[in-house]
C-alpha cells in the first residue's frame, strides 16, 4: 500500500469542517445521518421516491423534513416552520433544512439521481434577490452541483407572476432544475407558465385525473421542452391516469412513502406497468416518425 496514499475524507470529517464554516447546528449519528438542532427539536429527513416510467427506475427522491423531541414525532412539518416567526429565523431554519436533506442523500444517492426540495412561499417573499445563492454555496462545500437539484415552487406563488418569474430565474441562473406547478384550468394558463420555461411543471394527480383534456395538457407541457411530473400518487387509477397522459414523473404513496431510507428498487406492482408504458411510447415514437416521412397517400414526404 502506498504510504502517501490520502484517505477519503469520511462524513463526520467533512461535517466539522462543515460546522466550522457554516456555524449550522449539525449533529453526526454512527449510522451516518446527519441531524439538525432547531430551538429543543433534532430535525432529520425522510425521502420520498420519484420515478421515470420511461426509463422504468427511480430517478430521485423528494425531501421532506421531519421533528423528533425525545426520540419521538413532534411537530409537522408546517409547525416547525411556524415556529421561525421573523424573517432571519426562517431563513436560517430553511438553510439548516436544505444542509440536513443535502449531506443525508447526496453521499447515499446514485451519482446522477435527482434531490427534489420544496421552498417556502414567506421565504420567497421574504428573500428579494439572491434565492439560492445560499444553498449554492453550501452544495459547492459538499462538491455537489446545483443541478441536481429541483427546487419545487409552491403553488401559491403562482398568484404573484413577478414573484414567480423572478424566483424562477434566480434559481436558474443558478444551474438549479426548476419545478412549478400546474394550478390553472385551461391550456392556455400552461402557455403563460410555459414562457417561463421551468424545466418541470407538477400537478396533483387528483387535479390530472379531473382535468377535461389531460393528454392536450401534457403535449403543451412538452411542447415548451418541460417535464410533466404527476404527485400525490395514491391509487392504481392515479398510475394509469398519469400514464395515459404521458407523465414523465410520478410520486406519491403509493408507489413509495417518504422514508429516512433512499429507495432504489421499483415495487413490483410498478415493473408491468413501467414495461408496457415505454414500449407504448416507443411504438409511438415509430409511428410519429412515420407520419413524418409519408402523406396520407402514402408517398414518401421529403422533410426539410
Amino acid at each position: 500500500m502506498n504510504a502517501l496514499a490520502v484517505e477519503p475524507i469520511t462524513l463526520k470529517d467533512k461535517l466539522t469542517l462543515i460546522k466550522v464554516i457554516t456555524n449550522y447546528a449539525l449533529e453526526y449519528s454512527d449510522e451516518n445521518w446527519i441531524t439538525g438542532d432547531f430551538y429543543n427539536f433534532r430535525l432529520s429527513s425522510v425521502f420520498q421516491p420519484v420515478f421515470s416510467p420511461i426509463k422504468g427506475k427511480i430517478i430521485g427522491h423528494a425531501a421532506y423534513i421531519r421533528s423528533e423531541s425525545n426520540g419521538e414525532i413532534a411537530l409537522l412539518p408546517w409547525q416547525i416552520f411556524a415556529l421561525a416567526s421573523k424573517d432571519t429565523r426562517l431563513v436560517e431554519l430553511s438553510h439548516l433544512c436544505r444542509a440536513v436533506h443535502a449531506l443525508n442523500y447526496f453521499h447515499k444517492a446514485a451519482k446522477q439521481d435527482l434531490l427534489f426540495i420544496d421552498l417556502h412561499p414567506h421565504l420567497l417573499e421574504s428573500v428579494k434577490d439572491d434565492h439560492g445563492r445560499m444553498f449554492e454555496n453550501f452544495l459547492s462545500l459538499i462538491g455537489v452541483s446545483t443541478s441536481r437539484v429541483v427546487v419545487e415552487i409552491p403553488p401559491v406563488v403562482n398568484r404573484n407572476w413577478k414573484l414567480l418569474r423572478r424566483v424562477i430565474y434566480n434559481y436558474r441562473s443558478r444551474g438549479y432544475q426548476i419545478a412549478a406547478n400546474y394550478s390553472g384550468s385551461s391550456n392556455d394558463w400552461m402557455t403563460e407558465l410555459g414562457n417561463l420555461y421551468p424545466d418541470i411543471v407538477s400537478i396533483q394527480a387528483g387535479d390530472l385525473l379531473r382535468h377535461k383534456t389531460a393528454d392536450l395538457l401534457a403535449d403543451s407541457i412538452h411542447r415548451f421542452e418541460a417535464t410533466l411530473s404527476v404527485k400525490d400518487i395514491d391509487t392504481p387509477e392515479h398510475v394509469t391516469t398519469a400514464l395515459q397522459a404521458g407523465a414523465d414523473y410520478l410520486q406519491g404513496n403509493y408507489l413509495g412513502k417518504a422514508e429516512r431510507a433512499i429507495k432504489t428498487t421499483i415495487p413490483p406492482q410498478l415493473s408491468e406497468k413501467f414495461n408496457a408504458e415505454r414500449w407504448r411510447r416507443q411504438i409511438s415514437s415509430v409511428y410519429q416518425q412515420h407520419n413524418g416521412h409519408y402523406g396520407s397517400s402514402g408517398k414518401c414526404v421529403h422533410v426539410r
